[in-house]
C-alpha cells in the first residue's frame, strides 16, 4: 500500500493542507501518525546515515513487537574438513535471548502556513533533511551514551556495552602503546572490520602520537590507525579522568531494533493562530550491543 503512487499523493496531499483521500491512507494509519512513502523513506534512511554512524556500521533489525525478546547468536561455530561419507560436524552456535523495549524517539518542526502551501517550496526535501538531522543525532548519541531507561542501550553503557580492553595509566593523556594494546584487546575475528571510534578532540591528540622511532602512530595519508578507519563522533567523551574516548571493534555487532521506521503526523489547527503548520515525526526503536566482547573500549584512569 505505502509503495502505490496513490499513497504518495493522498500523503503529499494531507502535509500539504490540501484536500486528502484519507481512506486511501488507511494502511499506512500508525498510532503516532502516517507511515512515510516507501520511496521518500529510500531518501530518508539515506539521509539518516550520513547524519548517524551506527545507520551505516550497525545492523538494523525490523519487528513488529512492541516489547518482548530478540534471539542473537552468542558464539560462532565453523567449518571442518570432512572426508567422503563421514557425518557433518555439529555447530556449537548459542543463542541468547534479549529483552526489546520500544522507545519513542518524537520531534516537531513548524513552519509557516504559507510556505507549507507554497507549490514551489520542496515540503519533501525539508522534512526529509530536518527530520535526518534531528532523529540521526538523537539516536547516535542514545547509541554511544544510552542508560537504557527511556532510550536504549549504548555502547558505553556499563551493564550491557562494550567490554574495557584497557585502562590508562593517566586521568587525560594517552600512550602509543595503550592504543597497540587496545587493538590487540579485540579478538582477531572481530578486528576484521572493526572500526575506531572517538571524538574530534582525541582524534587530534592521537594524531600527534609517535612511538619510540618518530614514527606516526596516525596513517595520514588514509586516515587509519593500525590499518583501521576512524569514525568520529562528539558524542563520544573527551579524555578526562574515569572517562572512555576510545571504542574499537565491529560495530555490525551492535543491533538497532526498529519496530516503527518514521511517522508524519501533521497538525492544521492547532497552530493556526500563529499561522504555521505543525509536523510531527515519531519513530519507535531499541538499540543494543548483542556480543559484548566485539567492541573493546579504553577507559580513562
Amino acid at each position: 500500500m505505502k509503495t502505490t503512487t496513490i499513497y504518495n499523493h493522498a500523503f503529499w496531499n494531507a502535509m500539504r493542507g490540501k484536500q486528502a483521500a484519507y481512506n486511501e491512507m488507511y494502511e499506512g494509519e500508525d498510532s503516532d501518525g502516517y507511515i512515510i512513502p516507501t520511496e521518500f523513506n529510500k531518501k530518508y534512511q539515506k539521509a539518516l546515515e550520513k547524519e548517524n554512524l551506527f545507520r551505516r556500521l550497525a545492523t538494523v533489525v525490523n519487528t513488529k513487537s512492541k516489547d518482548g525478546t530478540i534471539h542473537a547468536v552468542a558464539s560462532t561455530g565453523l567449518a571442518e574438513w570432512v572426508s567422503e561419507s563421514v557425518a557433518f560436524p555439529e555447530s556449537a552456535d548459542t543463542f541468547k535471548q534479549f529483552p526489546v523495549s520500544s522507545y519513542k524517539l518524537a520531534s516537531l518542526s513548524k513552519i509557516k502556513e504559507h510556505i507549507v502551501k507554497d507549490n514551489d517550496f520542496n515540503l519533501e526535501g525539508y522534512l526529509e533533511n530536518e527530520f535526518a538531522r534531528r532523529f540521526g543525532r538523537s539516536e547516535e548519541s542514545a547509541f554511544i551514551n544510552g542508560d537504557s531507561i527511556n532510550e536504549p542501550a549504548g555502547i558505553l553503557n556499563a551493564t550491557c556495552g562494550g567490554e574495557i580492553g584497557v585502562t590508562a595509566e593517566g586521568s587525560t593523556v594517552l600512550t602509543y602503546d595503550e592504543v597497540i594494546k587496545l587493538y590487540f584487546s579485540l579478538k582477531p575475528e572481530y578486528r576484521r572490520n572493526a572500526v575506531w571510534l572517538m571524538n574530534d578532540e582525541t582524534a587530534f591528540k592521537l594524531r600527534t602520537l609517535k612511538d619510540d622511532y618518530g614514527n606516526y602512530l596516525w596513517n595520514q595519508a588514509d586516515n587509519t590507525i593500525l590499518s583501521k578507519p576512524v569514525e568520529y563522533s562528539n558524542y563520544m567523551p573527551n579524555m578526562v579522568s574515569g572517562e572512555i574516548p576510545i571504542a574499537f571493534g565491529d560495530f555490525s555487532y551492535y543491533w538497532i531494533i526498529e519496530r516503527q521506521s518514521l511517522t508524519i503526523k501533521v497538525l492544521h489547527e492547532r497552530y493556526l493562530i500563529n499561522g504555521e503548520i505543525g509536523f510531527s515525526g515519531c519513530e519507535r526503536l531499541d538499540g543494543r550491543l548483542i556480543l559484548p566482547e566485539a567492541v573493546k573500549l579504553l577507559k580513562m584512569a
